[in-house]
């Protein structure tokens, strides 16, 4: 009975007997993909904006010391910015959750009867006769009531609350590893950094996009399209504003 939810795990939190290996039914999840989530974008942001930034600062200058600078405030304000942003989102999510969570513990305590009879509609909507329904219902009740009803009501579980606080890390963090690159490849000679920043920031977005995918279980392909060809647009259309900006500054 896997559709049940809070029946298909056991006490240790182990995926259940005859679960296929690569279907996510460990506990954790949320906590995972959230990790996943911001540490994936941050990684790309950190790459794209940190990049085009001394992408276009270089198309405007050759001083090493302008375009060094221009990238450390676009790393330390893109990392803050990002952690954040993180931070204010899964933050607003957490409360929702745990007032979600509250308010069903409360109505199973104060109308037992009526949550049963509730979680038993879901599972006839579910497809169930009346009596499995019924009959799954109970034994999950007896089992553990609010997980059930958190389940079936609302796909949420209680030991699986996302934290602000490893969104807000993970992406502060993949976004500064993200942004070392770029910083690196610009030190090159004024003749390199150019291109040599261009194949190494596609480079990486590609691996980022194939990572990324290969972890959700989707198209790696489509994935490494979409953010080397967004990558590529930044980084064309800042170089292209520095370079006209330093042409109209010298002349």
């Amino acid at each position: 009975m896997s559709d049940t939810g809070a029946g298909d795990r056991s006490p240790e939190g182990t995926a259940p007997e005859g679960a296929h290996p690569d279907e996510p039914h460990r506990g954790g999840m949320a906590q995972r993909l959230n990790w996943l989530r911001a540490g994936v974008l941050g990684a790309n942001d950190g790459i794209v904006s940190v990049a085009a930034v001394v992408v276009g600062v270089a198309g405007a200058t050759s001083s090493a010391p302008a375009i060094v600078t221009a990238g450390l405030a676009a790393l330390v304000g893109g990392a803050i910015s990002m952690a954040l942003g993180e931070y204010v989102s899964v933050s607003s999510q957490r409360d929702s959750e745990r007032s979600l969570i509250a308010k069903e513990r409360r109505e199973l305590a104060e109308m037992p009867e009526q949550e049963l009879e509730e979680l038993t509609g879901l599972y006839e909507q579910r497809g169930l006769t009346p009596a499995t329904a019924r009959q799954v219902a109970v034994e999950l009740t007896a089992h553990d009531a609010l997980a059930a009803h958190l389940s079936a009501e609302l796909g949420i579980d209680q030991d699986d609350v996302v934290s602000p606080w490893h969104a807000a890390l993970a992406s502060a963090v993949a976004f500064t590893c993200g942004a070392i690159l770029p910083m690196l490849t610009i030190l090159l000679p004024a003749t390199l950094r150019i291109p040599v920043t261009f194949v190494a920031v596609l480079v990486a977005l590609a691996v980022t996009g194939y990572v990324a995918a290969w972890i959700g279980g989707s198209s790696r392909g489509r994935a490494m399209v979409r953010v080397v060809v967004g990558g590529a647009l930044a980084l064309a259309a800042t170089f292209i504003v520095g370079s006209l900006l330093g042409t109209s500054v010298a002349g």
